[in-house]
């Protein structure tokens, strides 16, 4: 680890060095490069800077206790535990800092919602999960776009995909992923009884052209005329598109603008990041299964979260938080469930990094 630290201790001084070169500042594009690369090894290099000189301040209260003196001994003695506890934070924070980053942290999600076990109520659900997360969206000073929605009669949700833009979006959704199960007696039951419902979450990093690269003669591109809401529109234009991408068979379809080429930009955007997410799951040797690990098929006994509404809980089972405030979750405050779901992945990520290190030294 002292090795890596002191590497890109090094790296870090010839980004500065180069960062204040008059002919970098000529090329803005490469300029913006290495201030990215600054930027992302900057709180590293910083704990690394503060980590040497607490060590070096350790190294000199050691050398104060063996002074004649007992009150400068007593001082030295006071100083050297504090300084030794910073240390150990500090190591701790490298270690956390240095571990590998998700490349897709920075970007954009397609959020996909579908309804899964539960008809009529599993759709109600469906959109109140929608509501849920644009609320968070909006707390986090995000901007949703909806790209495709499939609604019911009742104001429910059979499948909505939005694309989620800003901040390190990814970063904080990621773990959303899966089935959600919803427990609570829907309105139209007259006795009372409580309902289970499931909804699946997919969150998928939104593609980059550089990420995957779909070549034209490999999609069959059909335009239909929009049904539902619409008015005279939907019966006289064909608008909506439909494409499917041949040699991987997956279908995208979106009808919700009165614009064939603005459906087309958003179905494009929805197949390629689908499309990445295949890529991803061949990256890790699980093609196929990935998916279906990721939002399960709909039922309602493969969950990663319980909403009861009668008991006003949320239980993630993944880490067993359980949280008695379910209205204010469902308003959009999900913030320590999101963090909770951090704190336990980076944990089981430096838990592995320690077993395998443990393997290399035996």
């Amino acid at each position: 680890m002292q090795a890596k630290l002191r590497d890109l201790e090094e790296k870090y001084r010839i980004l500065e060095a180069e960062l204040s070169n008059p002919e970098i500042l000529k090329d803005q594009k490469k300029y913006q490069r290495l201030a990215k690369e600054h930027a992302d090894i900057g709180a590293i290099v910083q704990t690394y800077r503060r980590y040497k000189d607490v060590v070096s301040q350790i190294e000199e209260s050691k050398g104060l206790l063996k002074d004649p003196d007992p009150e400068l001994r007593e001082l030295a003695q006071s100083e050297l535990s504090n300084l030794e506890k910073e240390a150990d934070a500090l190591q701790e924070q490298l270690k956390v800092l240095l571990l590998p980053k998700d490349p897709n942290d920075e970007k954009n999600v397609l959020l996909e919602i579908r309804a899964g076990t539960g008809g009529e109520e599993a759709a109600l659900f469906a959109a109140d999960l929608f509501r849920m997360y644009s609320r968070y969206a909006e707390s986090k000073g995000w901007k949703i776009e909806v790209l495709s929605a499939h609604g019911t009669g009742k104001g429910g949700f059979k499948e909505i995909i939005a694309l989620v833009s800003g901040d390190r979006v990814y970063s904080h959704l990621k773990y959303e992923s899966g089935t959600h199960r919803v427990q609570r007696v829907p309105e139209t039951e007259t006795q009372g009884r409580i309902h289970t419902s499931a909804v699946t979450v997919a969150v998928l990093p939104e593609a980059d052209e550089v990420d995957v690269d779909i070549d034209p003669s490999d999609l069959r591109i059909d335009v239909y005329r929009a049904s539902g809401a619409g008015g005279q529109h939907v019966n006289k234009t064909e608008s909506a598109v439909r494409i499917t991408h041949l040699p991987t068979g997956l279908v995208v379809q979106c009808q919700d603008e009165r614009s064939q080429h603005k459906n087309r930009a958003k179905a494009m955007k929805v197949l390629a990041a689908r499309l990445l997410d295949m890529k991803r799951a061949e990256q890790q040797s699980q093609v196929s299964q990935e998916r279906r690990s990721q939002v399960g098929s709909g039922d309602r006994s493969e969950r990663i979260r319980t909403y009861n509404f009668p008991q006003g809980r949320v239980t993630d089972h993944r880490i067993g938080l359980t949280l008695y405030r379910l209205e204010g979750i469902m308003q959009g405050d999900i913030d320590e469930i999101i963090e909770s779901l951090g704190t336990y992945y980076q944990a089981k990520a430096l838990a592995s990094i320690g077993s395998d290190n443990s393997r290399q030294n035996t």
